[in-house]
């Protein structure tokens, strides 16, 4: 005769295993665990075990955090089943979007998508190119910019790498593995592509007016800037090192304060101290001024 399951260790065992899983836990986990299908249904009766998605469960009142939506989005999947894309991408910080669609990929050819999350079925996905952040399975960040690269402009990918190299994500010895397991793939050549023209660190913009600033330069043909770079112990928008220019990127109703006009006033200071002039504009001057703010980055870069 079997023994009889204790309840008490049986709880103990579910809320310990969404405590690792963000509060969540799938249907095929319960079963495993000795919960039967009468008793899950029971659970959800009750509202001890509320439906996040199909197959997947919160324990207790759910928490409308991110992790939680993508624990859900990879538990309703196959075992095996991790972030990826998009949303690897998210989790792992090196693009400020939280897509409303959650990106997982499966090791199974016939997974299907479902309502809010989309299933990518790779050729291949090796033991190495999956890990896990905050308790979630995801593709490690070389295999996500692989995956990116099938997916994102040249540019916004340029940024995602540097965004890796700024967090200490990346290391060159992982990075060249990667792209040698996934030869053949589009994402490995165009990342390869992308690489050997690329200047690490030149891309990391913070704001949508840096990125603006950014673009205007680079349409312009003027001489690439440094990103987001220290000089000194101040950190500047743009620098143009051999010119020893900078530029600072004024943007938002901050700057109309008096105590940041005197903290710009201020770090110019500190700037023409070290040899460095600076130039600023405004979101109004490089979105609707182009022209001019060409025509003063063109007399300071050709002298």
């Amino acid at each position: 005769m079997q023994p009889k399951t204790n309840p008490l260790g049986l709880e103990q065992r579910i809320h310990r295993l969404a405590e690792s899983q963000h509060g969540e836990v799938s249907r095929s986990q319960l079963l495993a665990l000795g919960l039967g299908a009468g008793a899950i249904k029971h659970r959800v009766g009750n509202g001890r075990l509320v439906p996040s998605t199909r197959g997947v469960y919160s324990v207790g009142v759910p928490s409308a955090t991110r992790e939680r939506r993508w624990m859900a989005a990879v538990l309703a999947c196959d075992p095996g089943a991790v972030l990826t894309h998009l949303s690897g991408t998210a989790l792992w910080a090196l693009r400020p979007v939280d897509p409303v669609i959650i990106d997982v990929s499966v090791p199974r050819r016939n997974a299907r998508s479902r309502t809010g999350i989309r299933v990518h079925r790779p050729c291949r996905l090796d033991p190495e190119d999956v890990t896990r952040r905050r308790g979630i399975p995801v593709t490690t960040v070389p295999r996500t910019l692989i995956d990116l690269a099938e997916v994102l402009s040249t540019r916004s990918l340029e940024r995602a790498v540097d965004e890796a190299e700024f967090l200490k994500l990346l290391s060159e010895a992982d990075l060249a593995a990667a792209l040698e397991r996934n030869r053949g793939r589009t994402g490995a050549a165009r990342l390869e592509r992308t690489l050997r023209r690329h200047e690490p660190g030149t891309t990391r913009t913070r704001t949508k007016l840096e990125e603006s600033f950014f673009a205007l330069v680079i349409a312009s043909g003027l001489p690439q800037p440094e990103v987001n770079v220290a000089v000194g112990r101040l950190t500047v928008d743009f620098l143009w090192r051999e010119q020893r220019l900078v530029v600072e990127t004024d943007g938002g109703a901050s700057h109309d304060r008096a105590a940041q006009r005197e903290e710009d006033s201020r770090r110019d200071a500190v700037l023409a101290a070290a040899g460095y002039e600076t130039l600023r504009f405004t979101w109004r001057q490089v979105r609707h001024r182009a022209a001019e703010v060409i025509a003063a980055l063109e007399s300071k870069l050709e002298n």
